[in-house]
């Protein structure tokens, strides 16, 4: 990959030239099924469906705006969001009863990212995998 400085005005912007996507991996079922159910919670703009997806104690760390901590106000901040939306990994790991898949996300499956993510796992005592943490960001400049 090579980096190319852009000067836009005074301000010095680097771009990466030739970066290509990361490939997908696959994911095991148990893993799967948070990206999917995140998937279908959103696009049917499902706030209490989302909120049920992180543990008790969980957060959404969104860009522009302070963090979000528990599923009270984890439902409060996805009220009146969502759409089309199709989520894919490109790295994961658990170890125990924890674990982390960070990926991209596009409006529709197949179309370029348009942002990433990374959401921190933890395994709930009926072996379920819920959110701890998720953080995205879109992948074009301010």
């Amino acid at each position: 990959m090579r980096i190319a400085p852009i000067m836009a005005g005074t301000v010095s912007v680097a771009q990466l030239v030739g970066a290509s996507e990361l490939p997908s991996v696959a994911l095991p079922p148990p893993v799967a099924r948070v990206l999917s159910d995140y998937e279908s919670a959103w696009q049917q703009k499902d706030a209490r469906a989302l909120a049920a997806l992180f543990a008790d104690d969980g957060f959404v760390l969104s860009n522009g705006v302070p963090p979000v901590r528990g599923r009270a106000l984890i439902e409060k901040h996805y009220a009146r969001q969502g759409g089309p939306l199709s989520l894919r990994a490109l790295a994961f790991a658990t170890d125990g009863s924890i674990g982390y898949i960070i990926g991209g996300f596009s409006r529709r499956k197949g179309e370029a990212d348009i942002g990433k993510f990374t959401l921190t796992l933890r395994k709930a005592a009926d072996g379920r995998w819920l959110i701890i943490s998720d953080t995205d960001n879109g992948n074009s400049g301010p």
